[in-house]
């Protein structure tokens, strides 16, 4: 008989070692993780590994023979910066390797009688704001405004939204003898900040990279404006809103995309934090043009309103205890030695 299992894809990430260990208190579970990279030893401990990339069609065949999952929680992705520089591998990994997880979930579904539940998690690089003027008009974009991003990644999300939205709904729909269908759900995340992990390639990384810079006691050169501003949440506020849209009933929502959010504020706002923090901190600003360019087309804000209502969503981290409770003492504590 098969193990029934939750699938973790790129659990090597900063949210995918926060969200496997999380899963291993919950227990109930074999946890079983996919990543090109191998895990931590103290998340490894929790999990059954498999390294491999998720657009290896063979990896994903013996993903199907060997278990059956539950729930798949797809993170694995190519982030912003990184993606515009190799587009193509970047598309291979976010669209491709989504559709394989996609149809392996759909195939499961119809075989175990049930669902798969797909978490997916988004970003607000799908939405797209033509000029400053624009971002000022538009304050808290909700789900189906202004959807036009600038960013490989961007487009990527916003594609992954759509496949899941049809794998859910209209797979197979000349076949109405065969209706099971997956269960799909999406997250649009801010920008995330960890204090436990090193930031990997996202254009929202200057905030962590700031404050793990003054931590060591190293100067940063920030690469975007003081004036720029975008939403954050705090890591585990995004592993929260992961289980929590996961653990909804089917009949709670009304949608298979939600933004989710916690607070707002300007590079200059996080770098007085951090200054206020570490008031030995070196930080400067040497903008990159083509990375600003990226962060001004995303948006002041998100508006969460439909997944506050719907599921019942709110942040445990705003703004001041993101940096009074979570970051400032656990990065401080993670360069002590």
């Amino acid at each position: 008989m098969l193990k029934e299992a939750i699938l973790i894809t790129g659990a090597a990430g900063e949210i995918g070692q926060a969200l496997v260990e999380q899963l291993a208190k919950a227990g109930g579970y074999e946890l079983v993780t996919l990543d090109l990279l191998d895990l931590p030893p103290e998340t490894a401990k929790h999990v059954t590994h498999i390294k491999g990339s998720v657009a290896d069609k063979e990896v994903i065949a013996h993903l199907e023979t060997e278990t059956q999952f539950a729930a798949i929680y797809h993170l694995a992705a190519l982030l912003s910066t990184r993606a515009e520089r190799t587009p193509a591998l970047a598309h291979e990994v976010n669209v491709n390797g989504t559709q394989l997880l996609l149809e392996l979930a759909a195939r499961l579904s119809e075989r175990q009688g049930r669902p798969v539940v797909f978490v997916y998690p988004s970003s607000m690089a799908v939405y797209g704001m033509r000029d400053l003027q624009e971002k000022e008009a538009y304050p808290r974009v909700k789900e189906d405004e202004r959807l036009e991003p600038i960013t490989m990644y961007g487009a990527n999300k916003l594609y992954g939204e759509l496949l899941g939205r049809y794998y859910a709904r209209h797979f197979r729909q000349l076949d109405p003898d065969r209706p099971v269908l997956l269960d799909f759900r999406a997250l649009r995340f801010p920008g995330l900040i960890s204090a436990f992990t090193v930031p990997t390639g996202g254009t929202s990384d200057y905030g962590p990279e700031m404050l793990h810079a003054a931590a060591k006691g190293e100067a940063y050169a920030c690469f975007v404006r003081p004036d720029s501003i975008i939403p954050f949440m705090a890591m585990p506020d995004g592993v929260k809103a992961l289980l929590a849209l996961a653990a909804a009933t089917r009949a709670q929502l009304q949608r298979t995309c939600y933004n989710v959010t916690s607070f707002s504020l300007s590079v200059e706002e996080f770098s007085g934090l951090t200054l206020k923090a570490f008031p030995g901190a070196q930080i400067s600003f040497r903008p990159d043009t083509r990375r600003q360019a990226i962060v001004d087309s995303w948006p002041l804000d998100m508006d969460d309103s439909a997944a506050r209502g719907d599921w019942g969503w709110a942040p445990e981290y705003g703004l001041t205890r993101c940096f009074a409770e979570y970051l400032v003492p656990n990065i401080k504590k993670r360069y002590a030695k």
